[in-house]
């Protein structure tokens, strides 16, 4: 009689089961292993749970039976790692434009910056980018499951390829879709809402005339961009206009503005070319005077204090 507390109990993940055989092939296979006393292998779960005496078998040697077989072992771990790794990758896809105008608009490049521009313009870019994003990551899933059984191509007498998928796909590799799709989404909404409001506040620092302007005006307003990627667009446009003192971006689509009154008006900046595809509606604008102290009137208070032949100091006013 065998020794129980030689007895070893593992769970295999099993990659390329899709039929029934598959199961019963593997499981036929490790009952023949000498040391194997139990094998029971799961489809839906894809996992193999075994239970071998380590004294005449290891767990390397059990996976490796399981991989002459044609089948790969692996883990949730790495397939999670995989996914996120292809998301993070699918989701920067779409922002590779808007981080290069950044990028180009912090260094001064004016050619790279008029490169981008038109295409920045173009309403319909950012759609057309999220689009490129979710397809990547769809033909991404696609050859994945492609090559682990799931999904299979075959061509018909009339050329016609037909795709079948095996059943319950998507319940056996949900973790696997959820986790891709999942951190593609998340890298976009990281982009929106924290990276591009902070990188177009940096790249739109505030003029260095901010203080010898002798009033600021300030103007806020509403743009109709379709996305925080084209936030940089709008404020160097705004930033162009001379007497244009400092532009602050919040999301989704606010842009605070002050300037120079004495050099630009408000007429000029909501007349600005990019406002024409990208309407701008104001809602809410102040003006306020600069407290400027200048040398002479400070020397002219101290001139006021005068020091009597006897030492007393004689305060005129």
């Amino acid at each position: 009689m065998k020794d129980r507390n030689k007895i070893k109990e593992e769970v295999i993940e099993i990659k390329g089961m899709h039929c029934k055989s598959c199961a019963e092939k593997i499981e036929k296979r490790l009952l023949q292993l000498k040391g194997v006393n139990k094998a029971k292998v799961s489809l839906v779960e894809e996992k193999a749970y075994v239970s071998f005496d380590p004294t005449q078998i290891n767990l390397d040697t059990i996976k490796k039976e399981i991989e002459s077989l044609g089948y790969k072992v692996g883990t949730d771990s790495t397939i999670t790692k995989s996914s996120i790794k292809q998301g993070i990758i699918y989701g920067l896809i779409p922002h590779t434009v808007c981080i290069a105008f950044i990028i180009a608009s912090v260094l001064g490049t004016t050619v790279a910056v008029q490169l981008f521009k038109p295409l920045l313009l173009n309403p319909y870019f950012f759609y057309l980018l999220i689009a490129i994003s979710v397809i990547f990551a769809t033909i991404s899933a696609i050859i994945y499951l492609k090559s682990q059984g799931f999904i299979t191509f075959n061509k018909t007498k009339d050329g016609i390829i037909e795709i079948s998928f095996a059943k319950g796909i998507i319940k056996r590799k949900w973790k696997y879709l959820t986790t891709l799709y999942g951190t593609t989404v998340g890298v976009n909404l990281l982009f929106f809402m924290v990276i591009f409001p902070l990188l177009t506040n940096i790249s739109t620092a505030a003029s260095t005339d901010y203080q010898s302007a002798n009033s600021i005006s300030s103007i806020k307003l509403e743009v109709d961009i379709p996305c925080s990627g084209h936030a940089p667009l709008i404020s160097q446009e705004l930033k162009s206009l001379n007497g244009v003192l400092e532009v602050k971006f919040s999301f989704p689509n606010i842009f605070e503005v002050k300037y120079d009154p004495t050099k630009v008006t408000k007429q000029q900046i909501l007349s600005l070319e990019v406002f024409k595809t990208y309407k701008a509606t104001v809602l809410d604008e102040s003006n306020t005077q600069q407290l400027k102290v200048k040398s002479d009137s400070i020397s002219s208070q101290l001139n006021g204090i005068n020091t009597g032949a006897c030492g007393c100091g004689n305060l005129r006013v």
